[in-house]
């Protein structure tokens, strides 16, 4: 106590004599200007170490990423074509004998009617042919053909490819042709072994993995897909695309590098990760680069902390030239404020910040009821905010990207029912993670009910007939969003309606004295007396909260004030109705200021 009161008369000593600029520019330099300086360069060395320290973890899950994307890629390439090399009914047609034309074009017909869209399964596939040995068997320059001296690729023949294809040690095999193709070829075997033909599948390199190799690491390494002959397919440095591993500067550290995973040579980290086809991915990043770009940050920032610390010194000096005798001016009149007097005003002629502080403190009486106002409306609104924190716990992106792959491979199975599922889950989602918005039209609303709908008809088929009584004018109105399907899904789930023998669910909207009237009826198990004089009191029920109607009451009340009506009505063990009653809305309703 005694060492802090000696410092504070030691300080006031020192500054006694000093007018109010001088104070505060050493108070500034001391406490802001100075501390600032030591801690900028020291936490801008202890990120630059940081930055070192997390480079690996950084490299290593962009290669782990990168080696996923390219395992996915190649092995969707690879199963378009497996599955076409071992279609029993392809092999069958192609070992066969042929003694006339009608059975020639029966099979020609077969081979077109089944393959034709192979091509269009997957991006990047220029042509798909099928090459056969049958000597019996007609080329119809579609989809059959047969090896000859035509020309295929640059500097390379039909015979000649098709020799290379036979002579290849595994079955499927990737080639890169003159550095911008790729050929994807699958040989068809007969069951005793006997080659009956070539799949013959050019791909468009940019298309397939020009992004993944376009400036690999942001511009500060290399990438290369090495094959399981050690044959560079794919590269990022076009230079060594077609070479062996061996004849480029990847050979020095290569095999050391498959075995470690992981080897720094002269400031530079190879790396080698396995694919499950055997193909390896081998990456070249320039340590040194990435460093010089983390550096040249830092300094960058250093250099804009050191600008701004001088630049807000001449500006608090120039402040401090006019502010003091204002200062206490203000002071006089903020006194009269606290004695209750709010008529009280200064005289302004300047306009700098000082100036806006005496304009604030002339309309501070007048604006006591506005600043009233002001928060009310940030309690709405941070209750607006709380819902939508809510529909923001769903990450929509990863849910469609999700919902896309499904799609895709229902789209390759031919799976109708998968597809049928897959788009209503769409488009019921559209609306319910959309965070944009929280009011819609009533057309989007039964949309959204009708996807959900879909969903449940697919789960339950035939058990629950669906009747509409829409009047078609009303649909262009707006309603609040998620208003309709939380009722409905309590016909689901509470009002057991897939249990009852002609189980209907009734929607219904239409216009009853200048109101839009939405309806649900449901010939479920009911609601007893009790559970219902609980809900519609707004008591908790099971483990819920009222099946859900507390929530659309509070949005009722926060969109419409006392001008809307929600009532629900149930006879136990036969039937339940919602109705919902809302102003017709031509635009968009927005919260109430006075809920």
């Amino acid at each position: 106590m005694r060492l802090r009161r000696r410092f504070e008369r030691i300080v006031i000593r020192f500054t006694s004599s000093m007018n109010l600029r001088r104070k505060v520019l050493i108070l500034y330099v001391a406490i802001i200007f100075i501390p600032t300086i030591l801690l900028g360069v020291a936490a801008g060395y202890l990120a630059l170490e940081s930055f070192r320290a997390n480079y690996l973890v950084t490299i290593n899950e962009a290669m782990r990423q990168t080696v996923q994307n390219i395992e996915f890629r190649k092995q969707s390439y690879d199963v378009l074509a497996i599955r076409t090399a071992t279609d029993g009914e392809l092999i069958s047609r192609l070992s066969r004998d042929y003694s006339n034309m009608f059975e020639q074009l029966n099979t020609v017909e077969y081979v077109d009617r089944s393959f034709v869209f192979t091509s269009k399964y997957l991006p990047g596939i220029d042509d798909f042919r099928i090459y056969h040995t049958n000597p019996m068997l007609v080329q119809d320059g579609r989809l059959l053909w047969k090896s000859e001296e035509r020309m295929l690729l640059p500097g390379l023949s039909e015979t000649e490819w098709f020799t290379k294809a036979k002579q290849a040690a595994r079955s499927l095999s990737w080639s890169n042709v003159n550095k911008d193709k790729l050929v994807i070829s699958h040989k068809i075997s007969a069951p005793s072994g006997h080659l009956l033909g070539i799949i013959y599948m050019p791909l468009d390199y940019k298309t397939v993995f020009g992004k993944l190799f376009d400036r690999p690491f942001s511009g500060s390494g290399e990438l290369s897909i090495i094959d399981e002959s050690g044959n560079i397919i794919v590269s990022s440095d076009p230079k060594k695309i077609g070479l062996t591993v061996q004849t480029t500067s990847l050979s020095e550290n290569y095999e050391e590098a498959s075995v470690t995973g992981g080897l720094m040579v002269n400031g530079n980290l190879f790396m080698v990760k396995p694919i499950d086809s055997k193909w390896q991915v081998a990456a070249v990043i320039h340590m040194d680069q990435l460093e010089k770009q983390s550096k040249t940050i830092l300094y960058g920032i250093i250099l804009v902390v050191f600008f701004f610390l001088l630049f807000s010194t001449f500006l608090m000096m120039t402040v401090l030239k006019n502010v003091v005798w204002r200062i206490r001016k203000l002071g006089t009149r903020m006194y009269d404020v606290s004695q209750g007097q709010f008529d009280v005003s200064i005289r302004n002629t300047e306009k700098d910040e000082l100036g806006e502080l005496e304009i604030l403190f002339n309309s501070m009486s007048g604006r006591l009821g506005k600043l009233v106002e002001d928060i009310t409306q940030a309690n709405l609104k941070e209750r607006e905010q709380s819902f939508k924190a809510l529909q923001a716990q769903i990450n929509p992106h990863f849910i469609y990207n999700s919902l896309s792959l499904l799609r895709w491979r229902a789209l390759d199975l031919q799976d109708e029912t998968q597809l049928k599922t897959i788009d209503a889950l769409t488009a019921f989602y559209r609306l319910a993670l959309d965070n944009k918005i929280n009011v819609t039209h009533i057309q989007g609303e039964l949309e959204h009910v009708k996807a959900y709908l879909d969903i449940q008809e697919m789960r339950y088929p035939g058990r629950v007939r669906m009747e509409w009584n829409i009047d078609q004018e009303l649909l262009n109105l707006y309603t609040i969003k998620l208003l309709l399907q939380p009722i409905v899904e309590n016909c689901y789930l509470h009002g057991n309606i897939t249990g009852r023998k002609d189980a209907v669910i009734r929607i219904s909207v239409e216009m009853k004295h200048g109101n839009v009237r939405l309806e649900v009826y449901d010939n479920g198990r009911g609601i007893s007396e009790e559970v219902l004089e609980q809900i519609r009191s707004g008591k908790r029920v099971g483990n819920g909260n009222g099946f859900g109607t507390a929530n659309i009451r509070e949005r009722l009340q926060l969109y419409f004030e006392d001008r809307h009506e929600f009532t629900i009505e149930s006879k136990e063990n036969e039937w339940t109705a919602v109705s919902i009653s809302i102003p017709a809305c031509v635009q968009r309703p927005q919260i109430r200021k006075d809920v």
